[in-house]
């Protein structure tokens, strides 16, 4: 099944409050550029781009209802295999440092964190919040 813009942004607004979820224009804005595609699945979905030899993995939300059967592994899976079809030999992205979840996906989808970003992401009550830089090899 293939989500609607307006689908994927009521969805990532179950998903995310820090750091903050994604409108629709925003989506629609991300997928106007040529480098960007989607992923989706009736429960899931994830954005990502790539350009120049490397890949970025912009979002990925997965009904929080339906986590932890394999959904956003698979989306991650399929995402790495179209950045190595589209040219990139690396894919990165960042993940808020205090998001367990996401960042053990990402080790066991072959990321490592190459880097962090200081108070990178700003949540509701102005806490700043790192984000980790991760990054494999496509």
């Amino acid at each position: 099944m293939i989500l609607t813009i307006d689908d994927m942004a009521r969805l990532h607004g179950q998903c995310f409050t820090t750091p903050r979820p994604w409108s629709a224009a925003e989506i629609g804005q991300t997928l106007a550029n040529p480098h960007s595609f989607a992923l989706t699945r009736h429960n899931g979905f994830l954005l990502g781009q790539a350009v120049a030899g490397e890949a970025e993995l912009l979002t990925i939300a997965v009904d929080p209802n339906l986590r932890r059967q394999g959904i956003g592994r698979a989306l991650v899976a399929e995402f790495c295999s179209i950045a190595r079809q589209k040219g990139a030999q690396t894919a990165f992205l960042e993940v808020s440092a205090n998001n367990a979840p996401a960042i053990a996906l990402y080790v066991t989808s072959g990321f490592a964190q190459s880097g962090i970003r200081r108070a990178y992401y700003h949540s509701a009550d102005g806490t700043e919040i790192d984000a980790a830089v991760m990054a494999c090899t496509l």
